[in-house]
């Protein structure tokens, strides 16, 4: 069987975790954007992988995923197709991590498809916290991202690239991602 390169970018920094630095309370910014930083490190990004052969890019439905991903790979030379998948998404632990609907997405993002994803694709089982947040239990991200690889191997393409979420990407390849971090990895 022959390897797949996956190419995993954490992605800019959102308001939300420029306002977690500032004061380490969840700030209640909901599927939170890039901030101005973030916008600029995807800018300083992009040349890194100008030169990569990617074949597709997947990516996480939150808005700080989606903007980073069309910011490094719109005009990429290869033109990788995009595809949202939920199975990319961070762990819901704060209000960052709560998604919003497929039409509000689609509304914001018009070049994306997200028509396949359910209402609320992020989880959303529990009780609720005092911030409306029901946090993901580590066991359900495990299995996710047991998923989630499992759904990488099945894929054609060599070179993929995963743009989502620091504590996605630790239960993923164990490491500790900044923002806009490209970590490369190798399923085989």
């Amino acid at each position: 069987m022959t390897a797949k390169t996956i190419l995993c970018i954490r992605h800019g920094e959102s308001t939300f975790n420029r306002a977690w630095r500032a004061t380490p309370v969840d700030p209640l910014h909901f599927d939170a954007p890039l901030s101005e930083t973030g916008h600029e490190q995807v800018r300083q990004a992009r040349p890194t992988l100008a030169d990569l052969p990617v074949e597709i890019v997947i990516v996480s439905p939150l808005t700080r995923a989606l903007q980073t991903a069309l910011g490094l790979f719109g005009e990429h030379p290869s033109a990788p197709p995009m595809l949202v998948a939920h199975l990319a998404r961070e762990r819901v632990e704060n209000s960052c991590d709560v998604g919003r609907s497929p039409a509000l997405l689609a509304a914001e993002f018009p070049s994306v498809d997200v028509a396949h994803l359910d209402e609320v694709w992020w989880h959303a089982e529990g009780e609720a916290d005092e911030r409306g947040v029901c946090v993901e239990p580590l066991e359900a991200v495990d299995a996710r991202v047991a998923e989630f690889r499992s759904f990488l191997r099945e894929r054609p393409e060599r070179v993929i690239a995963v743009v989502a979420h620091g504590t996605f990407f630790f239960h993923l390849t164990g490491r500790h991602l900044a923002n806009c971090e490209v970590a490369t990895i190798e399923l085989k």
